[in-house]
């Protein structure tokens, strides 16, 4: 029986081949790790980014494999001789990265490893096959940081190893170790959901609080009709607590009452949004109960503040910025709301205080310099104002400084 001949590869050839390329590949490499960076900067979250050139074992060691899989005398391509590794932070930006790497190369293929598969120690990771020029293609393999320790210590103790461990108790410590870093992810990523939940719910109340500061200081000192703005606002607001009012009283008849202080406090954010501001300050209150540490007390006392002046209860908003500040002495946006409440109830010197505590302890805030002017103004000390007002400027444009400036050139007719 005749058989047949296989011309074996030359592997000195190979290895020239090799050298003779790798130059080109590394600057293929630092190309695509730049347009890579580049294209995932839009994440808020981070993103590592690992460009690596298969060495030359790698690389022949890959050519034999393939060519004895393929059974031909093709030449094999080597899709992965390029590699790149994009380790995410959370789950959800997975989805993101292949997202945007489909809108800006041309992906030939997509293989999602570990999905489905019944091996307890399979780790999952998203691979894609980018084509980057017209005979040169890039493998992408997509991971979370967790993912990616699972995947290089399963290299080392599976892969490049003959001995795979078959024991039943190895095998379920593998098993244990993979659950534990995929409910680890899942639980990475539930927190992630929930801070940017609580992130939206607590930017809603700051642009609430502040506009009202806007509505009270800004038009009186610039004797601009604030009443009629004001009152427009409020019948604005009581027609959208209506139709909102009746939706959380529903929801508060199947209130638990064994919630914990994170979702109380986002309870007590989502009500302070809607403008239910009683229910919001009786849910403040009810986590104070509870005696948190120092740190979360402060951070409670001040939201309750800016609930109470939401009410316009003053007083109370200013007892809560106080206590506040006490609590948490680096706290500047404490002082700063207490100088705020303070120069509304015409308490000019404490007003001044508040604000000078408030920049001591981070002198970078236009809006404090700005308001610390305005009670300098009412002091009828205009040098002082606009000094204050220049050094907002200078931090930031914007339109409340540059009227208040306009005020104090004429006041001092320059």
């Amino acid at each position: 029986m005749k058989m047949s001949k296989k011309v074996l590869p030359n592997r000195n050839s190979l290895y020239k081949d090799y050298k003779n390329n790798f130059t080109r590949w590394q600057s293929t490499a630092r190309k695509l790790e730049e347009q890579l960076t580049k294209v995932l900067a839009v994440i808020p979250s981070k993103i590592r980014i690992v460009v690596r050139i298969k060495s030359f074992e790698s690389y022949y060691k890959k050519y034999i494999k393939l060519l004895k899989n393929n059974g031909s005398q093709v030449q094999p391509q080597i899709n992965d001789l390029i590699g790149v590794r994009i380790i995410c932070s959370f789950l959800e930006d997975i989805s993101t990265v292949e997202e945007l790497i489909h809108r800006k190369f041309k992906v030939i293929e997509v293989e999602r490893k570990g999905r489905g598969q019944t091996i307890e120690f399979a780790y999952e990771s998203t691979h894609l096959l980018i084509e980057i020029s017209k005979n040169e293609r890039v493998e992408l393999q997509i991971r979370t940081v967790l993912q990616d320790v699972w995947a290089e210590a399963e290299h080392e103790l599976i892969y490049k190893v003959e001995f795979t461990p078959f024991d039943a108790p190895l095998r379920r410590k593998l098993a244990a170790i993979n659950a534990s870093l995929s409910m680890a992810d899942i639980l990475f990523q539930d927190i992630r959901q929930y801070q940017i939940k609580l992130n939206g719910e607590m930017g809603k109340r700051r642009d609430s609080f502040f506009r009202k500061i806007e509505d009270i200081t800004d038009a009186a000192l610039l004797k601009e009709k604030a009443e009629p703005k004001l009152r427009e606002k409020r019948i604005k607001n009581e027609d959208m607590s209506k139709k909102i009012k009746e939706k959380r009283i529903r929801k508060r008849e199947k209130f638990d009452p064994g919630l914990s202080m994170d979702d109380l406090l986002l309870e007590a954010l989502s009500a302070h949004n809607d403008n239910q501001f009683d229910e919001a300050i009786e849910i403040y209150t009810r986590i104070l109960k509870m005696e948190p540490d120092a740190v979360v007390s402060a951070l409670i006392f001040k939201h309750r503040g800016m609930a109470y002046f939401a009410c316009s209860d003053y007083e109370k908003a200013i007892t809560d910025f106080a206590e506040s500040s006490k609590l948490d002495p680096k706290s500047y946006k404490a002082a700063y709301y207490e100088g705020i409440v303070c120069s509304v109830l015409k308490r000019y010197p404490r007003a001044l205080e508040a604000f000078n505590r408030s920049l001591e302890i981070n002198p970078y805030q236009p809006y404090c310099l700005l308001r610390r002017g305005q009670v300098f103004f009412h002091f009828d000390d205009f040098a002082k104002a606009l000094g204050d007002c220049e050094a907002a400027i200078s931090l930031e444009s914007f339109e409340a400084a540059e009227k208040f400036r306009s005020l104090l050139l004429e006041k001092l007719k320059m």
